[in-house]
């Protein structure tokens, strides 16, 4: 992976942690509490459980993810692997006209998430766009035959 996009171990484990706070406070925002509004209770009761599924889901596709790129950093997956298995779902945008009846800091949430799935989307992308080295295995086989080459 490393050189295409300059995604390293350090950069992944900084988005992780960022995303397992955003993920703490997904889960405090969306535990549906009582609404403040008595009048449109079922109509907020709604929005939080339909922006709340949207919202924790794009967080959990964003934590998958960081943690396949922190296997493959760690030897655990292969790119092979990786590149089968790694790729980032694209993202549920909110309706407008639910995002409303929530209150601000609720919205605010949701844009962060909204705004660290584009964030690890453009890296996705970027990597999976870049140029690709050779297999794996290749650089293995290649050295074990310059080394006996050598010793002709």
């Amino acid at each position: 992976m490393g050189d295409p996009t300059d995604l390293t171990a350090t950069i992944v484990e900084e988005l992780y942690c960022e995303a397992l706070i955003l993920a703490d406070d997904v889960r405090a925002a969306f535990d549906l509490t009582t609404p403040r509004d008595a009048g449109k209770a079922d109509l907020v009761r709604i929005a939080l459980s339909t922006e709340g599924l949207k919202t924790t889901t794009r967080v959990m596709h964003v934590l998958a993810w960081l943690l396949n790129q922190r296997a493959y950093f760690r030897g655990e997956m292969t790119e092979y692997q990786l590149t089968q298995h790694g790729r980032l779902p694209p993202d549920r945008p909110s309706e407008p006209s639910q995002l409303e009846l929530l209150e601000l800091p609720t919205q605010l949430l949701i844009l962060e998430t909204q705004l660290m799935h584009a964030r690890v989307a453009r890296l996705d992308k970027a990597w999976r766009e870049g140029p690709r080295g050779r297999p794996e295995g290749l650089d293995d086989i290649r050295a074990r035959l310059e080394s006996a080459l050598r010793r002709l």
